[in-house]
């Protein structure tokens, strides 16, 4: 076992015995509410994908105790965790440890820390401590995730509310529009990534947002928080902090240009192009890249189909990308390794053409956001399909003229009898 599985399984326990009595950890003699200092820590990107948008947490210090409280633990060993996580019942819990143990994680990785103390009233504060105290008990802090809409900063804007009586006042200027688009405004150098979010959540992530809406993102919400207003004009932030400056960008850096989705794409359907031009040419159709590519259209359409019809991910409903990518074409991809199968592959060419044919054209006049990758693949569908048809149509030209000459008996016309021959006297 190497220092590096040692630190982690520590880690983990050490995290299960707080996550199992989050309140006692930080739980002092009662305080008085003019020693109650709250902060908001805003933590940038990291490398690991669930970084990508960083991480926000609570700071608070009171007479000889300095806590964090973090709504973004969760337990991996969980039973089923991976598959809940997928249908959509991502359980997240509320945790609270000293502020010392917090840090180590982010400085060690090259995180950039901010802290922001709020501006609140010793019943604010007090109010605000008592949420968190109550919220991180036991039977409470558990809570069902939601990547936009319920996650480590969404939560913290609620709480604040709870504690000020009234809302505070953000600045409403729209900079990104949808989840989307803020979405990839982050995970710009991570594509794969979001080539799987743009293939697994529909067009719920496209509809118009709000100012306050683009605070799920903890660096939008530090932004926003510099600027907000009481509703009597105090600032919301008395003091910011930088608690830790970290390199310029803590990630893993670009994906190489050669390697991302678009490039596959693109040679994918070039790969598709050539392949048709020869099978046109020899008017015999190849069918191993037809296995190859509806096998992964087929796979991913059953994804697709259980994020649509069974997840309670609320963004993954509706999705127009299973027109295109459905267990149907699984079918398809068996089809083409059997010959007793051959009106499924015809049946199937002619939906490929047609149906995912009018899902190009139509893309641009309806409300779900694609990943450019996308076009390129759906055009393989499309001219695969096309390819085939045109394939079977001539075979069944020829076949058909071949059928119509053998049906004439060689020799003398048939409705001609031939005459008897014989000597005459």
């Amino acid at each position: 076992m190497n220092v590096k599985t040692l630190l982690r399984i520590l880690a983990a326990g050490v995290l299960a015995l707080l996550c199992a009595a989050p309140a006692a950890a930080v739980s002092p003699a009662r305080e008085t509410g003019d020693s109650i200092r709250i902060s908001l820590i805003t933590c940038w990107p990291g490398r690991e994908v669930y970084e990508l948008c960083g991480h926000e947490a609570v700071r608070v210090r009171t007479t000889g105790t300095d806590s964090v409280w973090n709504y973004g633990t969760f337990d991996f060993n969980a039973p089923n965790f991976v598959y809940r996580f997928v249908k959509g019942e991502t359980d997240y819990m509320l945790s609270s440890y000293p502020f010392a143990w917090f840090m180590p994680e982010y400085i060690g990785a090259g995180r950039r820390v901010v802290e922001q103390e709020l501006n609140l009233t010793p019943d604010e504060a007090r109010r605000f401590l008592d949420l968190l105290r109550k919220e991180a008990l036991p039977a409470n802090r558990t809570y069902r995730y939601n990547y936009v809409r319920d996650n480590c900063a969404t939560r913290i804007v609620e709480r604040l509310d709870e504690a000020l009586g009234e809302k505070a006042v953000y600045t409403d200027s729209i900079h990104y529009g949808t989840f989307r688009r803020e979405m990839r405004a982050f995970h710009g150098d991570y594509p794969w990534y979001q080539f799987g979010i743009d293939l697994a959540l529909g067009s719920g992530l496209d509809r118009p947002l709000r100012g306050r809406e683009e605070m799920f993102v903890p660096l939008d919400m530090m932004r926003r928080v510099a600027s907000a207003r009481r509703s009597d004009g105090r600032p919301l932030c008395s003091k910011t902090t930088v608690l830790n400056e970290g390199v310029a960008d803590a990630t893993a850096g670009p994906t190489p240009r050669l390697l991302t989705p678009m490039a596959v794409a693109l040679a994918a359907l070039a790969l598709t192009i050539i392949l048709c031009v020869a099978e046109l040419r020899r008017r015999r159709a190849i069918t191993w890249w037809r296995v190859v590519y509806f096998t992964m259209c087929g796979l991913a359409g059953c994804l697709l189909c259980f994020l649509v019809f069974v997840s309670e991910h609320e963004a993954t409903s509706p999705n127009i990308l299973i027109i295109w990518l459905n267990p149907l074409q699984l079918i398809t991809a068996i089809a083409f390794t059997t010959r007793r199968m051959q009106p499924v592959r015809t049946a199937m060419s002619f939906y490929n053409v047609v149906a995912v044919g009018a899902l190009l054209l139509v893309w641009p006049f309806q409300p779900q956001s694609a990943n450019p990758a996308f076009f390129p693949l759906m055009g393989c569908a499309v001219a695969l399909g096309a390819s085939y048809a045109i394939i079977r149509g001539r075979a069944g030209y020829n076949n058909s003229g071949r059928r119509t000459v053998a049906a004439k008996p060689r020799g003398a016309n048939p409705r001609s009898p031939r005459k008897a021959v014989g000597k005459s006297k």
